[in-house]
């Protein structure tokens, strides 16, 4: 099914997507020709129980896994065709992934762990290191910029985890359950945090979730159901 959420030309383009795995059998079908488009400064909650292909969808999205057929342009640059090392530039630059698990590497301080899209690919330049300290008062945690992982609450890795998704001003960022180990309170402030971002330039942002209220907050609203991406009622704000 086609779903179209932007009037303007697409920023990116998910066309006919499907996503299968040989088994000793036959392919296991996890997604079926799913596309999706959307513009700068528009986001999209996508909910479905576990299994319906959900995650797969984001993890293709975000170009870490490839689709079995169709195809995706994020700005107009298709990232499956590029080699490697390419894509792996490519991905640095231009998306920002919030996991459920929020993966910040526990002997670096929150600065240290905010900046690595940068340092993967170069040197903190002073700049960076300023955006970076900007970015974590804005998530609320300027008192912790020096703190490791291990001293910081979920909820306080997981702003840090948003602000490191933040760091190279991306078109896109990608949030897969980024609420889902967190108690009610962090979840809420967390929800708000991400459908706030960012504001110092326009971007995508694209979450999927089991959470009805996380989703709630969103633009619009669709559900996978068996691997099908299917519209939804837009979300009354």
């Amino acid at each position: 099914m086609f779903i179209d959420l932007g009037d303007a030309m697409a920023n990116l383009e998910v066309n006919s997507v499907s996503r299968s795995y040989e088994t000793r059998s036959e392919p296991l079908c996890i997604l079926k020709d799913c596309s999706l488009n959307l513009s700068l400064g528009e986001n999209v909650a996508i909910v479905g129980p576990s299994g319906s292909g959900k995650s797969t969808f984001l993890q293709i999205i975000g170009t870490l896994d490839a689709p079995s057929s169709g195809t995706v342009l994020l700005d107009g640059v298709a990232p499956f065709e590029l080699k490697e090392k390419e894509l792996a530039l490519f991905r640095n630059e231009h998306i920002g992934f919030v996991f459920q698990d929020h993966h910040l590497l526990p002997q670096l301080s929150v600065l240290e762990n905010v900046l690595l899209p940068v340092v993967a690919h170069g040197k903190a330049t002073d700049e960076w290191v300023e955006r970076g300290n900007e970015l974590i008062e804005r998530v609320g945690l300027g008192n912790r910029t020096h703190h490791r992982p291990g001293e910081l609450s979920g909820g306080e890795r997981q702003r840090a985890a948003v602000a490191r998704a933040l760091m190279r001003k991306p078109k896109l960022i990608l949030a897969d359950e980024p609420t889902g180990s967190l108690d009610q309170a962090n979840a809420r402030h967390v929800g708000e945090l991400l459908v706030g971002l960012p504001v110092d330039q326009p971007t995508m942002l694209i979450t999927v979730t089991h959470s009805r209220e996380l989703a709630g907050k969103f633009q619009r609203q669709l559900q996978i159901e068996e691997g099908v991406l299917v519209s939804s009622v837009p979300t009354e704000h």
